[in-house]
């Protein structure tokens, strides 16, 4: 499947998890550090926290495209929130790997409803096509 971007950014690096990342335009800059439950300082933030800021944020502008998509779909409200949980931990073969647990709350949005918007999202939000297969994702309605 070939993928023509409509937006590229980038991201340097330095350091690893002990270290600082920024956006190549200078309109993002993190210090990084491990958190302790990895040995790290957790003076910083890490890879974890920024993928899940990155998947929430971006799964409620996909549930609010599929409405444009689907008028059937309630709208999503202006108060929506998603709470993206990411987990880091060894896997069983060799290396880590990531768990994601989404909470969504769309107040006002009976369950069934809420359910349909959020399968809805599911089906269009990128990081939910980038992981699909490779990371278990969970989906709850709070």
């Amino acid at each position: 499947m070939a993928i023509t971007p409509a937006y590229q950014t980038s991201a340097i690096a330095t350091g690893g998890r002990d270290g600082s990342a920024r956006t190549e335009d200078g309109s993002f800059e993190v210090t990084l550090a491990a958190p302790t439950e990895l040995g790290g300082t957790g003076k910083g933030n890490n890879p974890e926290q920024l993928f899940a800021a990155g998947y929430a944020a971006c799964f409620i502008g996909a549930m609010k495209f599929a409405t444009t998509q689907d008028k059937t779909l309630a709208k999503v409200p202006e108060d929506a929130t998603v709470k993206a949980t990411v987990g880091i931990g060894a896997r069983e073969d060799k290396g880590f790997g990531l768990v994601v647990a989404l909470e969504v709350r769309l107040p006002g949005v009976n369950r069934d409803e809420a359910q349909r918007t959020v399968d809805a999202g599911h089906t269009i939000c990128p990081y939910s096509h980038a992981v699909n297969g490779n990371i278990e994702v969970t989906t709850s309605i709070v």
